[in-house]
């Protein structure tokens, strides 16, 4: 079985102290470089054709209530960062923000800045974020999207009149997304063996830690998206971050919600994103070992959506959008729902489909917030959408294991 080539795993420690600047705040990472203990090589693995089980713990027993699956959680983050991400640092604790600019917005409906945040040993990480904040006493929910840019998203004026704050970074400043680039974060911790997505998920998180500090920000309300390789980012970061109350991954395709072993017409494979010409360096450099071996992997993308729940997750993706795998986005959706259903979430996890192709359109914005309508507020959506339907209705179950009975 699986579970005997992985005991004797390192938990990951997930408690220690971020101080910010009039806070102090608990995050949840490791607190030292990580002695991590070696895993299986590949060619020690099991094949696994199906979807394998989230309920299968490292000593070959599958999880019994839900102090297992506590155990259980902490394993599928530790192969997952060992196999495909790297691991990460702990939240840095002289994180300052410098307001650039500050501007009166949407006739005055809102309050538009920008904002330099710096960190890390010699406050030598730079990041820069864009917050537009409703007009009014607060808090407000906060929509956080990670992008190549500030100030990005195109329905911004719709969804802050909508309630919500609209925030973004530029992932770019932590790692500026180029083969063989050190970027400033990985710079930084060169202890630490995280890849690309890795670096900009933790930048979210960096981004949070300073939305915390704000009277404006409904702590418990937060959500974090991203499209494509965003996507992705958003969907590791939303795995990690607990604080994350909704994630919201937009076609991010291979390596984000979509499936290894499942695959519909002409996606992008596990082969060809981690091909050197390509983007292997967004991935930690024993994921390449799994290319055209990918029922050799202990974990599919179902086990990362896992691991945000029982918080809430909606995963957005266009028909047309073949390359980021919409057949497999429902699959990996498919594997993830016993786990969110056991946990009592099962109405918390959502999918949605439209027509077109590669984009975070303003159609798939509305969706985002129609989703967290209903989840932050019990809202039904105006628009009549719905969360839970599967266009690829002929699709095989694609895995044969069920939830335990026990609680």
């Amino acid at each position: 079985m699986i579970g005997q080539f992985f005991d004797g795993i390192m938990n990951q420690i997930e408690g220690f102290v971020l101080v910010l600047p009039l806070l102090a705040m608990v995050a949840c990472t490791s607190a030292n470089p990580p002695s991590v203990a070696d895993m299986p090589t590949v060619d020690k693995l099991p094949d696994i054709k199906e979807l394998p089980d989230p309920f299968l713990m490292n000593n070959g027993k599958r999880v019994r209530n839900k102090a297992d699956w506590l155990k259980r959680r902490k394993e599928i983050k530790a192969m997952m960062l060992y196999y495909q991400y790297g691991h990460i640092p702990p939240a840095p604790k002289n994180i300052t923000a410098k307001e650039l600019s500050s501007e009166s917005v949407y006739d005055g409906g809102a309050t538009k800045k920008h904002i330099l945040l710096s960190m890390g040993p010699g406050r030598k990480i730079k990041v820069n974020v864009g917050i537009i904040i409703p007009k009014g006493k607060g808090p407000f929910p906060v929509i956080l999207k990670n992008d190549s840019g500030i100030f990005k998203v195109p329905i911004a004026e719709e969804v802050i009149k909508r309630g919500y704050i609209v925030a973004d970074y530029t992932r770019t400043d932590l790692d500026p997304d180029r083969k063989a680039a050190v970027g400033p974060a990985q710079a930084a911790y060169p202890d630490y063996d995280w890849a690309t997505l890795s670096v900009w998920a933790w930048g979210g998180m960096r981004v949070i830690d300073y939305l915390l500090t704000l009277d404006v920000v409904d702590t418990k309300r937060i959500a974090f998206t991203g499209h494509s390789r965003g996507g992705k980012t958003a969907l590791l970061a939303g795995a990690l971050d607990e604080r994350i109350a909704l994630v919201a991954p937009n076609g991010s395709g291979c390596g984000g919600a979509g499936c290894y072993r499942f695959e519909g017409e002409k996606p992008e494979s596990l082969e060809q994103i981690t091909h050197p010409r390509r983007f292997s360096y967004w991935f930690h450099r024993r994921f390449r070992d799994f290319a055209d071996k990918e029922t050799k992997l202990p974990f599919d993308q179902h086990f990362l959506k896992a691991l945000v729940a029982p918080r809430s997750l909606i995963s957005v993706d266009a028909l047309g959008d073949l390359w980021a795998n919409p057949y497999g986005t429902q699959q990996s959706h498919r594997g993830a729902k016993p786990v969110f259903d056991y946990l009592g979430a099962g109405d918390k996890l959502g999918i949605y489909y439209r027509t077109g192709g590669h984009a975070q359109s303003k159609d798939d914005w509305r969706t985002l917030v129609d989703f967290a309508d209903k989840i932050f507020f019990g809202k039904t959506p105006a628009s009549g959408k719905r969360f839970d339907k599967l266009p690829f209705a002929d699709a095989p179950k694609p895995f044969s294991w069920s939830a335990p009975k026990g609680k």
